[in-house]
């Protein structure tokens, strides 16, 4: 059956084509009667907008902003470099895509960022969010000027967003507490060490509580230690995690829940064999895979950076339309990666960051 056109649409409302437009574009200018009527017809014909179409026709370019955290880590990384490469599929779209890098979990120069930004800078915007009310301040000026906003990686919460990207960091450390569980079955008892970047990131916190909430299940819960913050700082990483190694008792099992593992993987390293714990950490890096090779750690949680640019890419574009975002979408399930299972690493120019040359 042919869809009705907006031609269609006009003949049912007795109006003309350019009074049936306007309507459907909310120029003003139109009758109360008239517009009744090209709305009733609307809805009678179940006429849908063409939003592409009509987006070729005027001929429109959409300019989508993101704000990510700076520095080498692994998974920022793979993020910038997912971003880039949606630049030369996006233009078939009109979408033109550009990031600005600010310093990792430093609310006041993200904050700086957002205050510089103006509505005709951007038709959308995607934050990695810190908590701060000068962040929360900021996001909400720019949504009450038409600019939608998508979080990504760390919900910035409903107040401060129009829609969320990534996973469900609470279940994320429900997962890790699960497998530090496994690994420590038949009673055996244990002495479980968190780390974190920030316990101001949201998603940090969450992975805590999550693993916190696991550990502590049943008659026979998991010992943790004070999570230790690194700041997602390799080398204070590593000064960290070597100090926590050769303590006694040395725990039995680490979750990093943050950026930085190369220094953790390092520590491991020069640790001796009887020492090394069950190790869970997050993301899937060149220093990750290859320790998941020598069996310095145990699981990588990965979440899929570049499954999150592209539904973080999608929801811009629906919310700039005014479209309803397809259920499901911002929902990442993380993937978990064994020695068993590691996908295959990515090309030299991928792993040497050529890509952002």
């Amino acid at each position: 059956m042919k869809k009705p056109t907006l031609q269609d649409v006009a003949a049912a409302a007795g109006v003309s084509y350019a009074t049936a437009d306007r309507v459907l574009n909310a120029r003003g200018g139109v009758a109360e009667k008239s517009e009744a009527r090209v709305r009733e017809a609307i809805r009678r014909l179940g006429y849908v907008r063409d939003i592409h179409a009509a987006n070729l026709s005027r001929r429109r370019v959409y300019a989508f902003r993101f704000l990510l955290p700076a520095g080498d880590h692994g998974f920022f990384a793979r993020l910038r470099a997912a971003l880039l490469a949606e630049r030369p599929r996006r233009a078939a779209d009109r979408i033109e895509i550009a990031f600005q890098e600010v310093p990792a979990f430093d609310a006041e120069a993200l904050a700086d960022a957002l205050e510089a930004l103006a509505p005709e800078d951007c038709d959308g915007l995607a934050v990695v969010a810190a908590e701060s009310p000068r962040v929360a301040q900021a996001l909400a000026r720019l949504r009450a000027q038409g600019v939608p906003v998508v979080a990504l990686v760390a919900d910035a919460g409903p107040e401060a967003r129009d829609f969320y990207v990534g996973v469900d960091n609470l279940g994320a450390g429900r997962t890790a507490g699960r497998l530090i569980r496994l690994a420590h079955g038949g009673g055996r008892r244990g002495l479980v060490l968190p780390i974190l970047g920030t316990p101001a990131a949201r998603d940090h916190r969450d992975r805590l509580e999550g693993l916190r909430q696991v550990l502590a299940e049943g008659p026979e819960p998991l010992a943790a230690l004070p999570a230790l913050e690194a700041r997602d700082d390799p080398a204070r990483m590593k000064a960290l995690a070597r100090e926590a190694l050769r303590a006694d008792p040395a725990p039995t099992a680490v979750y990093s829940m943050g950026a930085g593992n190369r220094g953790l993987i390092e520590a491991l390293r020069e640790a001796a064999p009887e020492r090394r714990p069950m190790v869970a950490l997050h993301e899937l890096t060149p220093h990750s895979r290859k320790a998941l090779a020598e069996n310095l750690i145990d699981v990588v949680i990965d979440q899929k950076p570049a499954r999150e640019i592209a539904a973080a890419l999608d929801a811009l574009k629906a919310l700039a339309d005014g479209r309803a975002i397809p259920a499901g979408l911002g929902a990442i399930t993380p993937a978990l990666h064994l020695k068993d299972n590691t996908p295959a690493a990515p090309s030299a120019r991928e792993a040497s960051g050529d890509l952002f040359a």
